[in-house]
């Protein structure tokens, strides 16, 4: 047999394919070039979710037919509007600072003009204004969030609230500044604004910019009203929570007239001094307390007995301080530190007392609001100004909490779900490179291939991109409903 040598002595071919370059580190040193040729760049990409959240829901139409505004401006009423609520919500809050936006692509895009107007003309439009503007802006934020509710799945049954004050510190001259309580500064002149959140959402609810003086009855009571009425309809149950600078006649009565549960921290006074004097206590297990007691206790001047829980502490050995503050929650006996609530709720005390320690979440998102939302970057000494900035800050907070809802996972509970701060929604979702392309009349934007939240970034923009009517309210783009 002949034997073919050759089909097997001959060599084999290499490669002829380009194979896989192995990725090199970029190295950036003292003599790397730069240049300021590059265009259509911005450093805000995640603001197209945010737009396409808000054009899906009809929010340019919402602010039109609610805001009224009968001075003409240089550009419409709506796009000032949207321009201060977005640069805020991008950590943006003083007006000089809208500058630093002025020629931003995405910004610009959004707002569908080549530059943004200088900071006088924001300035002007907002002193232009007047005080109604304040209740109509809290009017779109409460049919915004039924709209949300409906796109998110957010089927809320039970509801709670925390109400809580804040302190903003004047060193200026504006308008409405008194010298009130003030821990931090004390003797200056302050804003104490009233806030109501919801618990389960971390949504704003209401409130309203407020002298440095203490909230009346009268003013408590219209406040808790209100935010009972802000609430969606299919909210049938209402918890609330509120810290002893709301014990009062005035929001038992509202909260009663709303048919609210709730729960409220009490003053001291001397009828309640010699209340807790005299009651049986014994040992409190479940608690952080020494001792523990409830009571039925009508203070003076209120219309019934009301139930009351008090926690006892054995104070140490050492005297107080004589100058030294009692703590903002408890008061002071010569042998024992108090806490007592007031509640019309019928759960074993330990139980309540659980429930309202959950209510110092209240006091962080409060702290979110000021610090990254802006709401204590006052932009005027007068004070229509500073109370309409204070509703576009609080709707830049909420854009947070509704992007959301929007985001979160199909499998999640209320009492799951964990609060993004507005702080790291930005790095995770709003500080994208991004470059826009230009062709055949349409424009898109090109997003980095090394974004580490890809997966979720996409998945967000597809649920808000499609957001749609379905009769009277919106289809809901999330398959599981959220419940409580």
């Amino acid at each position: 047999m002949e034997n073919k040598q050759d089909q097997d002595s001959g060599r084999k071919p290499g490669p002829q394919g380009v194979g896989e370059a192995a990725a090199k580190a970029n190295k950036i040193n003292a003599s790397t070039p730069y240049d300021f040729e590059a265009r259509n760049l911005s450093p805000y990409g995640g603001l197209l979710p945010v737009a396409n959240m808000l054009e899906k829901l009809n929010f340019q139409q919402l602010v039109e037919e609610t805001v009224t505004v009968k001075r003409k401006t240089s550009m419409p009423m709506y796009r000032f509007v949207l321009a201060m609520m977005l640069a805020a919500y991008a950590g943006f809050s003083r007006l000089n600072q809208l500058r630093f936006l002025r020629w931003d692509p995405m910004l610009t895009g959004i707002l569908e003009v080549v530059a943004l107007p200088v900071q006088s003309t924001f300035w002007r439009f907002l002193s232009a204004l007047h005080l109604g503007a304040a209740r109509q802006l809290l009017e779109v934020q409460r049919q915004m969030r039924i709209r949300v509710w409906q796109a998110a799945n957010v089927q809320l049954s039970e509801a709670t609230l925390d109400t809580d004050t804040t302190v903003h510190t004047l060193f200026g001259n504006q308008m409405g500044g008194r010298k009130g309580y003030n821990p931090k500064a004390k003797g200056k002149k302050s804003y104490q604004p009233m806030l109501t959140f919801l618990a389960e959402t971390k949504e704003y609810v209401t409130g309203s910019l407020r002298t440095g003086d203490r909230p009346s009855g009268k003013e408590i009571a219209a406040h808790l009203e209100a935010a009972v009425g802000a609430l969606p309809a299919g909210v049938k149950t209402v918890y609330a929570r509120a810290d002893s600078g709301f014990y009062c006649q005035e929001a038992v009565r509202a909260y009663e007239k709303r048919n609210c549960q709730f729960i409220v921290v009490a003053r001291k006074t001397p009828r309640l001094v010699e209340k807790l004097n005299t009651a049986k206590w014994k040992l409190s297990p479940r608690t952080d307390a020494d001792g523990q007691c409830e009571f039925e206790y009508q203070p003076e001047g209120w219309d019934k007995a009301y139930r009351f829980l008090a926690l006892r502490y054995e104070k140490k050995a050492e005297p107080a301080a004589a100058n030294q503050p009692e703590q903002y929650q408890l008061f002071d006996t010569p042998e024992y530190s108090y806490r007592v609530f007031v509640t019309n709720m019928k759960a074993p005390l330990d139980a309540l007392v659980g429930f309202y320690r959950n209510r110092a979440t209240s006091e962080n998102l409060i702290k979110e609001a000021n610090n990254d939302a802006g709401l204590a970057a006052h932009p005027s000494n007068r004070w229509t100004m500073n109370a309409i900035w204070f509703q576009i800050a609080m709707l830049a907070y909420n854009l947070n909490c509704w992007l959301s809802l929007f985001n979160r996972e199909d499998s999640e509970t209320a009492e799951q779900r964990k609060h993004t701060t507005l702080a790291t929604a930005r790095l995770r979702f709003l500080f994208l490179a991004v470059k826009f392309w230009s062709h055949g009349g349409r424009t898109g934007v090109h997003y980095s291939d090394h974004y580490p939240e890809r997966g979720i970034f996409e998945r967000l923009l597809q649920r808000v991109r499609s957001i749609g009517s379905d009769g009277g309210g919106f289809r809901p783009v999330i398959a599981t409903p959220l419940l409580r």
